[in-house]
C-alpha cells in the first residue's frame, strides 16, 4: 500500500508502459487534427511508439493540430473513479499555469469530488513546465512515494526542484511557433529561408519564452552543450532528453551527457500537446542543477 496515490495528466510526456508498470493514474488531454477540412478529436494517450511517429508524419503531410486544456468534467470523471477505488491523498501534476489553466480547473473538480468524499484530498503541482520538466517532476515524486514518504513531503519536495530545472527546447520549423503565437509571420518567413532554429525555455513563471536563435540543428546542440559545460547536472544526476521524431539530435545529445557526465539520459519521443506547438523535427532538453533556472 503506497502512502499517497501518484496522478499526472499526460504533458508528462512518459510512456504508457511506465505509467502502468508504476501505478500512476493518468489522464490524458485532448487534440484535435485537422486534415483535408476534416476535423478529428483524439486524446493525448498514446500506446505505441509508432503512434507518436505516425502524428507528426501527418503534421508534416499538411495537417494541423489544435491542443485544448483538459475540461473540468474530465478532471471530476478522474477524481471521483480514485475516490470511489479509495484512494485518499492524492498528488497530482498539471502542465504549467503558464501555458494552461488546467490547474485551477483540476483543483476545483478535486474540491467538488471532496463534498462527497471528505477524506478526499488532492495537492495539485504547477510544475511552471512541460514534457522534460514536468517528467522529471513526476518521476521524483513517484521516487517519494515508493520510499514512504507522505504526499504533503513530496508535495514540498517537488514543489523545491520546480526552479532548478533547466530547459532547452529547440523547433525545427518556425511556422509551428507561428500558428500558436509565439512567433510573428515575418520572423517565421525569414527564419525558414535561413534555417533559424529558436531555442525556448520557460521563465520563472512557467511560460515559454524564447532563449536564443541560431543557425542550423549543429549550431543548436552547440548551445546547449556549452550550457551544460558551465553548470552541468546536480547530484540526482536527472536529464531528460525528448524529440518529435528527430532521433539523431536525441541521440548526439545522450551520447554527449553519457561522456561528458557518466549519466544516462531518459530519452522519448514527445506527444501530440507539446509537440503540436513545436512541430515535427524538434528536440529538448531538460536537467536539474543547483542554480535557478537561466541563471547561467
Amino acid at each position: 500500500m503506497y502512502p499517497f496515490t501518484l496522478s499526472t495528466d499526460s504533458t508528462c510526456d512518459l510512456y504508457h508502459d511506465y505509467i502502468v508498470e508504476n501505478e500512476i493514474a493518468f489522464v490524458p488531454l485532448t487534440f484535435t487534427m485537422e486534415k483535408d477540412g476534416r476535423m478529428e478529436d483524439r486524446l493525448d494517450a498514446f500506446t505505441h511508439y509508432s503512434e507518436y511517429v505516425d502524428f507528426y508524419n501527418e503534421l508534416r503531410a499538411g495537417g494541423f493540430s489544435r491542443t485544448s486544456m483538459l475540461n473540468y468534467a474530465a478532471h471530476y470523471r478522474h477524481f471521483r473513479a480514485l475516490a470511489e477505488a479509495g484512494a485518499e491523498d492524492v498528488l497530482h501534476f498539471t502542465i504549467s499555469s503558464g501555458l494552461s489553466p488546467t490547474k485551477d480547473v483540476a483543483a476545483k473538480a478535486a474540491e467538488d469530488v471532496r463534498k462527497e468524499f471528505p477524506k478526499f484530498r488532492v495537492r495539485v503541482v504547477d510544475p511552471l513546465t512541460a514534457t522534460v520538466g514536468q517528467g522529471a517532476l513526476v518521476r521524483m515524486a513517484l521516487k517519494c512515494r515508493n520510499e514512504g514518504k507522505s504526499a504533503e513531503e513530496a508535495y514540498a519536495y517537488v514543489n523545491s526542484l520546480r526552479q532548478h530545472i533547466q530547459h532547452f527546447i529547440v523547433a525545427d520549423d518556425l511556422k509551428y511557433l507561428k500558428r500558436g503565437g509565439r512567433v510573428s509571420a515575418a520572423s517565421a518567413a525569414i527564419g525558414g529561408m535561413l534555417d533559424i532554429k529558436p531555442i525556448l525555455s520557460f521563465d520563472e513563471a512557467g511560460k515559454l519564452f524564447v532563449l536564443n536563435k541560431v543557425r542550423g540543428q549543429k549550431k543548436a546542440i552547440s548551445f546547449i552543450k556549452s550550457k551544460m559545460e558551465k553548470e552541468g547536472p546536480d547530484e540526482l544526476g536527472e536529464v531528460i532528453i525528448v524529440h518529435t521524431d528527430n532521433e539523431p539530435a536525441a541521440r548526439e545529445l545522450e551520447d554527449y551527457v553519457k561522456a561528458r557526465f557518466g549519466l544516462q539520459p531518459k530519452v522519448s519521443i514527445m506527444g501530440p500537446v507539446i509537440g503540436s506547438h513545436v512541430g515535427p523535427g524538434a528536440f529538448a532538453l531538460g536537467y536539474i542543477t543547483k542554480s535557478l533556472r537561466n541563471t547561467f
